[in-house]
């Protein structure tokens, strides 16, 4: 475990945590000045740290060089005002070539996703985090979902790997991740840090935030930073009539129509971003994009989250 800088730039929730989408233009090829400017507009909106081509950026569509140009575009636009976390993922050998190449294009830090396809113990899975953790200077937050859950005692073992400061939970099960807290607690030193990584992290923050985990990635503030800030003062101030009014008039409305397709937690908030004005074209398949009348939906749902902040002025 470290105490490195952005564990400590992190462990303040100035603001929610950004994962921009990754722009693609009319010819299928990434757009790096739609993505500078995309990234630029999260920092001055009030990001506390952007999270480069990780899930909502398309990590699974770009081939190593892409990656490469999109994680120094991300620190080019952000130019040093919040810190820049690079997905990683895959076998622990691409993961690897992914971590390097993250460093290499300055990133601050590493997401490590879980990795492909297989299903692996847990003796497999902390050797896989342990090797990338030890393949770059880049501080590690390991992300707990679908194929790479952890037991208390594996966490603890994380915690305790130099390089690994974080945690993201994917998963939403609360007794397992009360139990991993508490767990870390008790047997390791120090800060370590939680994450709410579920998609719409904000429907669930109210049950994160009783288990004291306040950082959260927030897909929303892609194409509605104003509702995600205010959705964040809100929770982080205890102010929960604000919050429960944005949940009942906007994420829980939100969530309803993002589960309406497959793969909409990426392609409805890409569909989101072009609808306030900036193109960041389609997404790349196997993901497809929104019918025409959820898109509708979409945008008549972002009118009603901005309408809901009229009311609190």
């Amino acid at each position: 475990m470290t105490s490195a800088p952005l564990a400590a730039r992190l462990s303040i929730p100035s603001g929610p945590l950004f994962f921009p989408v990754t722009p693609f233009g009319p010819d299928g090829t990434v757009d790096l000045d739609v993505y500078r400017e995309h990234v630029r507009r999260g920092v001055e909106a009030g990001a506390a740290a952007v999270f480069a081509c990780c899930g909502t950026g398309e990590f699974h569509a770009l081939v190593p060089e892409e990656f490469e140009a999109c994680v120094r575009a991300a620190v080019e636009a952000a130019a040093g005002r919040v810190p820049v976390v690079a997905g990683a993922g895959y076998g622990t050998a691409l993961a690897v070539r992914y971590a390097r190449l993250a460093e290499a294009a300055g990133a601050d830090g590493l997401l490590a996703m879980p990795p492909y396809l297989v299903t692996a113990g847990q003796e497999g899975l902390l050797r896989h985090y342990r090797e990338i953790a030890a393949a770059t200077s880049l501080d590690v937050i390991v992300y707990q979902r679908d194929n790479a859950v952890f037991t208390p005692g594996s966490v603890v073992e994380l915690a305790r790997t130099e390089g690994i400061i974080g945690f993201k939970d994917g998963l939403g099960d609360l007794d397992l991740m009360q139990r991993i807290v508490s767990a870390v607690r008790s047997e390791v030193p120090g800060d370590f840090l939680y994450f709410n990584g579920l998609p719409t992290a904000e429907l669930t923050g109210l049950a994160y935030r009783g288990l004291g985990i306040t950082l959260y990635s927030s897909a929303v503030f892609c194409f509605a930073p104003e509702i995600a800030l205010a959705f964040h003062r809100a929770l982080n101030s205890g102010d929960d009539t604000t919050v429960n009014r944005l949940l009942d008039g906007f994420y829980r409305p939100f969530v309803d129509l993002r589960a309406q397709g497959r793969g909409y937690a990426v392609a409805l908030v890409k569909a989101g971003v072009r609808l306030r004005g900036l193109d960041v074209g389609e997404v790349r398949p196997p993901l497809n994009e929104p019918a025409e009348d959820h898109v509708k939906q979409l945008a008549q749902l972002i009118d009603r989250g901005y309408a809901l902040l009229e009311e609190d002025m």
